[in-house]
């Protein structure tokens, strides 16, 4: 089994999102595999797609937190800045944290860990609507 689509997100504000459900939910033929592969690959570069904590949204902000400390806007040495402020330290945040994932398929489902959820990192005060690459490979 092959299939491949575009997953569509509505604009979000800057900080990261729990996307686990929309993830499944557009990919119904996940319920056809028994095992596989799911790659996703965000289509821009300035947000990110990590895998982390699922429950407590305190870490999605705390990793927000760190993110703009570590990456902080007005770096003077920054020279790509026609986009805005947020732009180049988005790009960077994106470079450190990856725009691609692959997980695997068990039963039907995602096989994440109890704890586990896919979060999209968005690095801009207006980053748009994102777009994910889905290829699902399996049997």
């Amino acid at each position: 089994m092959w299939h491949q689509q575009e997953i569509h997100l509505p604009e979000m504000p800057r900080g990261f999102h729990l996307i686990t459900n929309e993830v499944a939910r557009a990919l119904p033929c996940l319920a056809e595999c028994s095992q596989g592969l799911l790659h996703l690959q965000l289509m821009h570069t300035s947000a990110s797609l990590t895998l982390n904590e699922n429950s407590d949204p305190d870490a999605r902000h705390d990793l927000d937190a760190f993110i703009r400390r570590l990456v902080p806007e007005g770096l003077n040495y920054f020279r790509h800045t026609l986009e805005g402020p947020d732009d180049m330290p988005a790009h960077v945040a994106s470079s450190l944290l990856g725009t691609q994932l692959t997980l695997a398929i068990r039963d039907g489902r995602l096989a994440l860990g109890t704890w586990q959820g896919l979060w999209l990192g968005e690095h801009r005060e207006q980053g748009g609507a994102r777009r994910i690459l889905v290829t699902l490979t399996g049997r």
